[in-house]
């Protein structure tokens, strides 16, 4: 049998599942490392006072950067720490001065050696994204360093680094989580923001995933008035599984965090009327308070319950309407979902319907991603785009999105594209099967039954096959009674020890 491009089709995919919609992972925050402090700002913080040094500060910060480079320039040279942090900005950045990562560098550690804190981060950042030898170890240095005056924000640049691997040659999560826990100690709510969402398992490493731990460091940003983790708190107190549920202190919260304009909180009191207390008309309004003010996701809901009759009478073209809308601010789930009507009319707008599929896709959006490959595939705009499929395939199947993963293990299976590597295959299928993708436990029961890219296992074979008939492969049955056909008895026995094993958790290679 053949490998199978899992076609999932947008006539499947039209409306989205109503909780994927919502989004409490930070992703609007500077929560990417190296980009939560203040050395991270667009321009160099200001000087206090009445100085030359201000006026210079003021320059740059209007635009005016050769003037405020020209301006610095012999106050660096009398040792001033903020002319010094200017001028490597400016070179580091190639506003008002050459572009040249030597100077801003050299600039940097001199303001640093002054103790110029937001000079040591840049030059921590600019030492971290270099392969020179010792780099990284001055980076670490210099942040432990800043520690010691500045325990809140060096702190957290710490555990950033830390969770990135860029003091070692891979991720230290422990390490992480001291230094944020230490910045948190220290008043600083990003890191508190950090731990939440890394106990949340919103960072990897499963094994260290603790949601009351999450929910704790959730409460302790929450106290300090941060709006997104009030909202957090509210939704665990709504409907979490991991805290005892207390709605009256739930809306409590939510109710602080839309005074303090994060309207998601809207999106999250609909989610609780819709999937708690069973009641559509509650929840379309609440999120039609959330559209009113502005708030995307609200927006898609309350256009997905118009376009499916959910607590108001069906209406389409409203629906459609307010997509539009929401894609127009920005929603990838939007632009998917008007992708997904557009090209499953009878006479498809192509072109308008491929637009949305790659602004769904370009916004991070996994399931638009593995579309956007399938919809390269199908000649829909002419002839099959392989390269392109492949590369959206790519980024969906990094996402650890199961479908795409078996789609890019299908390509290298067939040698479409790409070279025909069964192994590179073998590893995709294997990771979309972990994730209970039946197709991909199919295929990769086929690799085993044959020895493609790996040893010929026919018990395990077996038992992938049967665990993929389980999980709804129709195509499971004609397999395993191929593999049968060669089995004794003891093989059989081996093979249900090996489903048993699979069901277990051991995983699928």
């Amino acid at each position: 049998m053949s490998p199978a491009i899992i076609i999932s089709a947008l006539s499947l995919l039209t409306y989205v599942a109503a909780d994927a919609a919502v989004s409490l992972d930070g992703k609007g925050e500077k929560s990417a490392a190296m980009e939560s402090d203040p050395a991270s700002k667009p321009d160099p913080a200001g000087v206090k006072g009445d100085s030359p040094m201000k006026t210079a500060m003021a320059a740059f910060e209007s635009g005016e950067h050769e003037k405020a480079v020209g301006l610095a320039k012999p106050l660096a040279e009398k040792g001033d720490a903020d002319a010094m942090y200017l001028l490597g900005f400016a070179h580091e950045t190639g506003r008002g001065a050459e572009s040249s990562r030597e100077k801003a560098i050299e600039n940097y550690r001199k303001s640093s050696a002054k103790g110029h804190s937001d000079a040591a981060y840049r030059l921590a950042f600019s030492l971290m994204g270099s392969d020179e030898e010792g780099a990284a170890a001055e980076a670490r240095t210099l942040l432990e360093k800043e520690v010691e005056k500045d325990p809140a924000v060096a702190g957290r640049i710490l555990g950033e680094a830390h969770l990135l691997g860029r003091f070692s040659k891979k991720p230290d999560p422990e390490s992480a989580v001291s230094w944020w826990k230490k910045s948190s100690e220290a008043g600083d709510v990003p890191s508190m923001i950090f731990l939440a969402r890394f106990y949340e398992g919103q960072m990897g490493f499963p094994e260290m995933v603790d949601p009351k731990q999450a929910f704790e460091y959730f409460q302790m940003a929450a106290k300090k008035g941060n709006p997104a983790a009030m909202v957090a708190v509210g939704s665990n107190l709504l409907s979490g599984d991991n805290v005892k549920r207390d709605e009256k202190l739930g809306m409590e919260w939510l109710n602080k965090a839309i005074e303090a304009k994060d309207y998601s909180a809207y999106l999250v009191k609909g989610m609780y009327q819709q999937n708690v207390k069973k009641d559509p008309k509650a929840a379309l309004a609440e999120y039609e308070r959330g559209r009113d003010a502005g708030q995307v996701d609200s927006m898609v809901r309350v256009a997905e319950f118009h376009m499916t009759g959910t607590g108001t009478e069906k209406d389409l073209p409203r629906g459609l309407k307010i997509l539009e809308t929401a894609a127009g601010a920005g929603s990838p789930q939007a632009h998917f979902m008007l992708a997904a009507n557009i090209l499953n009319e009878k006479e498809p707008d192509i072109l308008k319907g491929y637009s949305h599929l790659v602004s769904a896709a370009n916004g991070g959006l996994a399931t638009a991603q593995n579309e956007l490959g399938l919809f390269y595939l199908s000649n829909k705009l002419g002839a099959a785009d392989v390269s392109a499929a492949l590369s959206w395939f790519g980024r969906a199947a990094q996402a650890n999105f199961a479908p795409a993963q078996n789609n890019l293990g299908a390509l290298h299976e067939r040698g479409a594209g790409v070279p025909k590597n069964f192994e590179t295959a073998g590893q995709l299928y294997a990771l979309a099967a972990q994730q209970g993708h039946p197709e991909a436990t199919l295929a990769l029961a086929r690799l085993h039954a044959t020895g493609a890219g790996t040893t010929m296992n026919r018990q395990r074979a077996w038992a992938l096959a049967t665990l993929a008939g389980e999980r709804g492969e129709k195509n499971a049955a004609a397999i395993i009674a191929e593999i049968e056909k060669k089995f004794t008895p003891e093989d059989l026995t081996a093979a249900k020890k090996e489903l048993g094993n699979l069901k277990a958790g051991k995983p699928a290679e």
